[in-house]
């Protein structure tokens, strides 16, 4: 072996050396980041926005993976956790879902059901009634004779509101008719927890009132009213 020989092997030597080096540099900066991040765990992200107090659907979120060791401990990481859940504030698209940002929907107790009626959205909710809330129902029905005078009632103090649909139009299918829930205009389905007497209070109201509206009672307000103040006329302020 000539010297030109002997360099050229000493220089092909030396470039394996540079390049095992090179791998492992590379292996070393590899370990380093899976050191650093870990595993991935799954996650949900918002795919659209949704209004505070507003049921969840399981379409209203993407699926996303994230290291286990940046992921908030509060993160939901199963969509079955979303069953019968309402966000609790708005929640905005983009964000990382988390079970701060959900409660239960309400529930109705032992002897109460489910009735749902249209309230006009301009007097009875005006945006400001969700889920959980408890508001008087008051109902104003028409004197059936001309002498008779107009009188208002309250159907039932204290009721609680399970759900808020959405802001549905209406269109009257009688002219003739004045019921608030057959006029012209816009509703929004309220859906309430109440006992049988109260729910068939509603029931009428909606049916033969000329008006329907809610009043929504502060926090530990407390629901009572005397008895002599639960029907109003006009006569009452003479």
């Amino acid at each position: 072996m000539n010297a030109r020989q002997r360099r050229g092997l000493i220089l092909l030597l030396l470039s394996a050396l540079c390049a095992a080096a090179a791998f492992v540099g590379v292996l070393s900066v590899i370990r380093n980041v899976e050191s650093k991040v870990g595993p991935e765990k799954t996650a949900y992200r918002l795919k659209t926005d949704v209004a505070a107090y507003k049921a969840l659907d399981p379409g209203q979120f993407e699926k996303v993976a994230m290291p286990e060791r940046w992921l908030p401990a509060t993160a939901v990481t199963r969509l079955d956790d979303l069953s019968g859940k309402i966000a609790v504030t708005p929640l905005h698209k983009g964000s990382l879902l988390q079970d701060d940002m959900i409660v239960d929907r309400p529930a109705l107790k032992p002897g109460e059901q489910e009735i749902a009626i249209m309230i006009d959205a301009a007097t009875g909710v005006a945006g400001k009634i969700n889920p959980g809330a408890r508001v008087n129902i008051y109902a104003t029905f028409d004197g059936k004779r001309p002498e008779d005078k107009p009188v208002s009632k309250v159907i039932v103090a204290g009721a609680q509101v399970i759900d808020v649909g959405k802001l549905t139009p209406l269109e009257a299918k009688d002219p003739g008719d004045t019921t608030a829930a057959r006029r012209d205009g816009e509703a929004v389905p309220i859906t309430f927890a109440l006992g049988t007497r109260d729910a068939q209070r509603v029931a009428y109201a909606e049916s033969f009132a000329s008006h329907v509206r809610l009043a929504l009672l502060a926090p530990g307000s407390q629901a009572a009213i005397p008895p002599g103040e639960r029907t109003y006329t006009l006569d009452g302020d003479k």
